[in-house]
């Protein structure tokens, strides 16, 4: 099932990979969507700004371990555009061993740091013991994570965008089903919805590994050894450490705009992480091609088809800025009906929706420069440039801590949820022009 996509008309090959990648994206969001509509209607408007409140501190844990395993599958990628197979299954065997050694890493420092990061983002007390179970239960998980992602990242590498969909819709259906079990038939309360998560992860990774290392042996070694080859490890890490930094970057500013909101109360609290959730499923079309250009580009770079990269990003810009118009307009008109979901009937919406409306109207403003955010960043990384994706989450964090700090000072609500327009502004034209420079950079070494 792997894809070539050097080959083939430029537009319908990228779709037609990004499609498969689409619905699961989706599918991912609507699960963790019903992770927070159980927990806000089985369990309360508390329990859900206790689970919304660690949603940045996820981000950071989970986004630092998919950014150095997804930097690791850059080089499959490249390899495999390159029709070098052999160096196609060494480059699998030496992230597998790297991923190891990040998957304990993660779990070690998560943990350890997860008490004192709660109190540093002002959470409030009345669910500050909910907040700091859900999340120690994911951070001793994470290692479903770290492999779900990589085993995943390695089908992608290859073209292969349709079986990690059947394994995360899998994965979605048994999260949704123990979530149900663990929260209503256990009474285990928010640690049961976490538990689902992990759950979830660990048997979608064994699914993924299981298909690898029978269906793609295009993939897997034939003689796995944990043996890592220097090469290899020099250029994994040059890229995956700062994918991962420019995650971790990125999930900080949006752990200082928690904290920003969190000061506000547990009813900010909560609109915000229902109206974000909203955000979020209607942000996956921008994802989904920002994650299919990575492969795109990867593979083309690979080959060396300097026009054929250009190209197909010229079309994929006019694709994001179409899709998120239309996504904008959809989140405005889908507001009202879709923040039912995530509130029982006696629960008391004339605080929460204000809020929320001013979450939504102010992000789908900005929703374009976000779209590039994602879709030039990928092409760069595809390529095998990774600072400047990295400077771009700098960017990013800056502008979310001049917004967080004048929230912070003025306690203002509005000024907090401005932190995400603020950063893909400044984000979105940062990396514009650093595409441009990449573009110059790669012409002048592809022709030389």
């Amino acid at each position: 099932m792997d894809t070539d996509m050097t080959e083939g008309r430029i537009l319908p090959t990228i779709l037609k990979f990004m499609i498969p990648l689409l619905i699961g994206n989706i599918v991912q969001q609507l699960y963790n969507m019903a992770d927070t509509v159980i927990v806000g209607r089985c369990l309360g408007a508390n329990a859900l700004a206790a689970v919304g409140s660690t949603g940045t501190i996820m981000f950071l844990v989970v986004g630092f371990a998919q950014g150095l395993t997804a930097g690791f599958t850059v080089l499959t990628s490249q390899c495999y555009g390159a029709h070098e197979f052999g160096r196609v299954k060494r480059s699998v065997q030496n992230g597998i061993i790297l991923s190891i050694a990040v998957a304990v890493l993660v779990t070690v420092i998560s943990s350890i740091s997860m008490r004192p990061l709660l109190h540093l983002m002002n959470t409030p007390d009345e669910i500050f013991s909910m907040a700091y179970t859900y999340i120690m239960i994911i951070c001793l998980g994470s290692s479903a994570t770290v492999f779900n992602n990589l085993f995943s990242s390695f089908l992608r590498a290859v073209g292969n965008s349709i079986m990690p969909l059947f394994f995360l819709i899998f994965s979605a259906c048994l999260n949704v089903a123990l979530d149900l079990l663990f929260i209503l038939g256990f009474s285990t309360g928010v640690g049961g919805a976490a538990a689902a998560t992990v759950i979830a992860q660990g048997i979608s990774a064994l699914l993924c590994y299981i298909y690898i290392r029978r269906r793609m042996p295009v993939l897997w070694p034939s003689n796995f050894t944990f043996t890592l080859t220097r090469a290899d490890t020099e250029h994994q890490l040059r890229i995956g450490i700062p994918m991962a930094l420019q995650f971790a970057i990125t999930a900080s500013g949006t752990m200082i705009m928690q904290a920003a909101i969190n000061i506000c109360g547990a009813a900010a609290v909560a609109a915000y992480t229902a109206a974000s959730k909203i955000g979020s499923l209607l942000m996956q079309g921008m994802i989904s091609m920002g994650q299919a250009m990575a492969t795109y580009c990867g593979q083309n770079y690979g080959k060396g088809d300097f026009r054929r990269i250009t190209s197909g990003v010229k079309k994929a810009v006019l694709a994001e800025i179409i899709y998120s118009v239309g996504a904008g307009a959809l989140g405005l008109l889908l507001l009202s009906p879709a923040l039912s979901l995530f509130f029982s009937a006696d629960t008391d919406m004339t605080e929460i929706y204000p809020m929320a409306l001013i979450y939504m109207r102010m992000s789908v403003t900005f929703y374009i420069p976000l779209s590039l955010i994602f879709l030039f960043r990928n092409a760069m990384q595809g390529c095998g440039y990774s600072l400047l994706p990295m400077l771009g989450g700098v960017v990013e964090l800056i502008a979310r801590l001049a917004a967080a700090a004048a929230a912070i000072h003025l306690k203002s609500y509005t000024l907090a949820v401005f932190c995400d327009p603020a950063a893909w502004l400044t984000a979105g034209v940062f990396l514009t022009f650093a595409y441009i420079y990449v573009r110059r950079d790669m012409k002048k070494n592809m022709e030389a």
